[in-house]
């Protein structure tokens, strides 16, 4: 029984010790600006996918969100979250809920086949953040997002642009 209390106290000692070390590792980012904690809060939605484009702008305490979902939950989901940062004191939703159709989803999903298998550009689909979002609309494509340089730039309008079905591809892609 006195061994095992040694034992417990030698444990408890070190935990107490080891505790400020692990706990100064751990520090929580807490986005600082309002662009941030907007931007945080739209990439933490729950159904916001490769298919979906959301887009913001501040001015002072008015948010104005915009760009393009699939779901009209998400537009009505991301003005929600935003209208609830502290800081925020309206929030215009200029969102567009892109249309129904199954032609568009077999688009949607041939798209992403074709950029995506591409080996140059996998890495784009890698993460819970893909850099390339898809948006399709009445068979018209828009590629939105954020590639490393021009080449990656000019091979997914190519792939994009070889997909059966699709009228108009834009590339709204940025090199970054």
């Amino acid at each position: 029984m006195k061994a095992q209390f040694g034992r417990t106290r030698w444990l408890a000692v070190a935990i107490v010790v080891a505790l400020p070390a692990f706990l100064q590792g751990a520090t929580i980012h807490v986005p600082k600006t309002l662009e941030q904690q907007v931007r945080h809060e739209l990439l933490m939605l729950p159904f916001y996918n490769v298919f979906d484009n959301l887009t913001f702008s501040v001015d002072g305490s008015k948010v104005t969100l915009m760009g393009q979902v699939v779901r009209p939950t998400l537009k009505s989901d991301a003005e929600n979250v935003v209208e609830r940062i502290p800081g925020v004191t309206s929030v215009a939703n200029e969102i567009t809920v892109l249309p129904l159709s199954p032609f568009d989803n077999n688009i949607r999903w041939r798209e992403l086949r074709a950029l995506y298998s591409q080996p140059a550009l996998q890495r784009y689909g890698l993460g819970p953040y893909p850099s390339i979002h898809i948006i399709v609309n009445n068979g018209d494509v828009t590629l939105e997002g954020v590639v490393a340089n021009q080449m990656d730039k000019n091979l997914a309008n190519i792939m994009a642009n070889g997909v059966f079905g699709v009228f108009k591809v834009t590339n709204n892609l940025r090199i970054g």
